[in-house]
């Protein structure tokens, strides 16, 4: 693979961002602007840094053993549709890996958006919608009420959700520090 994702920030082990353990990737770019979005840092197009697929690839399935999954968020991924379905399928290929997507898009833009086709052959769980903070629930993943799920081969519930813890602390061997989940913890 040639292509390259722009990328906000790879996390190798959550559990915070999808049923059971998963890798998360945060892609970097995204043009809706919600009001309130907690995630402004991987907004600028320009941000984050390019990485090549395989690079990528590796990374994911160096987890393979210790993972249930993948979580893309962003950002917005679908923004990098054309990329991001070259990688899910090489993914998919290589490891019985499950793909939740976050997306701010509606389900209707969802299916109008170039290259996206190939995308959902690869998702299981699609969350779209754009963030409302007027509509808050940040629970099962959701930011907000408005937001709808899809599940596209029945391999997950709404149950596996809702077990989905609402954030995690993640301390990495280097000493860094993160937050994730729909409700993260403020420093």
């Amino acid at each position: 693979m040639i292509a390259q994702l722009r990328l906000h920030h790879f996390e190798p082990a959550s559990r915070a961002n999808g049923p059971g353990t998963r890798s998360v990737l945060w892609l970097q770019g995204c043009t809706l602007s919600c009001p309130g979005c907690f995630n402004p840092l991987t907004h600028p197009r320009d941000g984050g840094s390019l990485c090549s697929m395989d690079e990528i690839l590796g990374w994911i399935l160096a987890q393979r053993e210790q993972i249930e999954g993948i979580t893309i968020s962003g950002g917005e991924p679908l923004q990098q549709a054309a990329q991001l379905g070259v990688l899910l399928r090489a993914v998919k290929q290589a490891a019985p890996l499950s793909v939740v997507l976050l997306t701010g898009f509606t389900w209707a833009e969802v299916n109008r958006l170039p290259g996206v086709a190939e995308v959902l052959t690869s998702v299981d769980v699609l969350l779209a919608g754009r963030y409302d903070a007027a509509k808050r629930i940040a629970s099962g993943l959701l930011g907000s009420s408005n937001k709808s799920m899809h599940f596209l081969p029945p391999r997950y519930t709404q149950a596996d959700l809702d077990q989905v813890p609402e954030a995690e602390i993640l301390i990495h061997p280097d000493g860094e520090i993160r937050f994730s989940g729909i409700e993260p913890l403020q420093w």
